[in-house]
């Protein structure tokens, strides 16, 4: 086996298909490469709070809302936790609350993370997009190497179904 400059990979999931096409190519790299395997899904609460703060949520709708959130967050955890076990990788899946890059970059830091794998970054078409994208912000502020997968890359899914 051929030495590779990483040896724990971190996906980010958000519930989109990006992130889900992300989670393959995460998969794909660490069965190749032998690298240990990392899914985490943030759960946005400092959204939910600003949402109530701005009056667009009340405390019980913010309550009922991050419930299902958290719901989410375990579904995705557990279908990414099936496709890696589809191809014999060992994986360490969790969901966490806060702030999406906050923790990541956290989670990177304590977790020796060499290197990030984030879904497309969505394309900018304000000053606010660009300060509110939280994959804009990881891909701009990680301590290591990002791969952003495209979802528009058929590929991807072509060559999970073929290993």
């Amino acid at each position: 086996m051929s030495k590779v400059p990483f040896r724990n990979i971190l996906v980010y999931l958000d519930g989109s298909e990006g992130s889900m096409t992300a989670a393959m190519y995460a998969i794909l790299l660490a069965s190749s490469t032998k690298a240990s395997l990392h899914a985490v899904y943030v759960v946005n609460t400092k959204a939910l709070g600003d949402l109530v703060k701005s009056r667009i949520f009340v405390d019980q709708e913010k309550t009922e809302f991050l419930a299902d959130l958290k719901k989410d967050a375990g579904r995705h955890i557990r279908h990414t936790e099936r496709l890696a076990a589809s191809k014999d990788v060992v994986i360490t899946a969790e969901a966490i609350e806060g702030s999406p890059h906050k923790e990541i970059i956290s989670y990177i830091k304590q977790h020796g993370i060499d290197l990030l794998v984030l879904g497309s970054v969505n394309a900018i078409r304000s000053r606010r997009d660009e300060l509110t994208s939280e994959n804009d912000r990881m891909l701009r502020t990680s301590p290591c190497p990002v791969v952003v997968v495209r979802d528009a890359d058929d590929s991807i899914w072509s060559q999970f179904e073929e290993v």
